[in-house]
């Protein structure tokens, strides 16, 4: 098997290289990077100035746009062969609920939908990097076991590990997306030459994290695996706006 390998974080992220790590002994793995933090850039293709390969030492190839640039440019001619699966990772933070909708890293498995197989997006529920192995070693389970798996196509499995070391972790449980509150005001900030700026703030807490969620899976110290497909239609709201609709004409 093929694996693509990418991420947000950049090409020279230790989340990339303990996830290479993880999986270069099972399989061929590519990696195709951004050559930058690209954290928050969700399914952002770059259009407005040509991407350009770069490979580095190690074998890794550095592209200098998105996640999913990476991820596109690797499945539509950039390699010679076609990888089989996507996997993304491992994020330095999390990415639970609505942070699917901003994630970079998720948005590189998103962009792996064309594949048969699923893919997957690993996050270490930390900024810091004590715990890697803990999500490298989840990585490398989920995927021997993917052989196993039965999925609809195009479906993405966004997987969060909690900041704990391996001995520690209660197991494995399948969650759906709980909802984080609204997020803090941005901050504003002003330069020395008095032009106004604003920093981005912290996301929202878990507004809705209760059991069954990956708020609370990881909180109870579990593995959280989540599907996620890309068909965001609401099919609840279909008989209401049928009605609006018979109600205009």
């Amino acid at each position: 098997m093929r694996i693509l390998i990418s991420n947000d974080d950049g090409v020279t992220a230790p989340g990339l290289a303990a996830l290479y790590g993880a999986l270069a002994d099972y399989c061929e793995c590519v990696v195709i990077a951004p050559e930058q933090d690209k954290s928050g850039a969700s399914s952002s293709l770059t259009l407005d100035r040509p991407l350009h390969p770069h490979t580095l030492g190690n074998g890794f190839i550095s592209i200098n746009g998105t996640p999913t640039d990476c991820v596109h440019l690797g499945l539509n001619g950039l390699l010679e062969q076609q990888p089989d699966m996507v996997v993304s990772g491992i994020n330095l933070g999390a990415n639970l609920g609505d942070d699917v909708l901003y994630s970079g890293t998720v948005a590189a498995a998103l962009e792996g939908r064309f594949l048969d197989l699923p893919s997957f997006a690993f996050s270490l529920v930390s900024r810091q990097e004590d715990n890697l192995p803990t999500a490298a070693y989840f990585a490398r389970k989920l995927i021997e076991a993917h052989p196993l798996l039965d999925l609809p196509p195009r479906t993405v499995l966004n997987v969060n590990i909690p900041n704990l070391p391996l001995e520690h972790i209660r197991g494995i449980q399948l969650t759906r997306l709980g909802h984080r509150a609204r997020a803090a005001a941005p901050v504003r900030v002003v330069d020395p030459r008095g032009k106004a700026g604003y920093w981005i703030a912290a996301a929202g807490d878990a507004e809705d994290g209760g059991p069954g969620t990956d708020f609370h899976a990881v909180m109870q110290g579990y593995v959280s695996i989540t599907p996620l497909q890309l068909d965001r239609t609401f099919g609840d709201a279909f008989k209401s706006i049928d009605g609006w609709l018979e109600g205009l004409g």
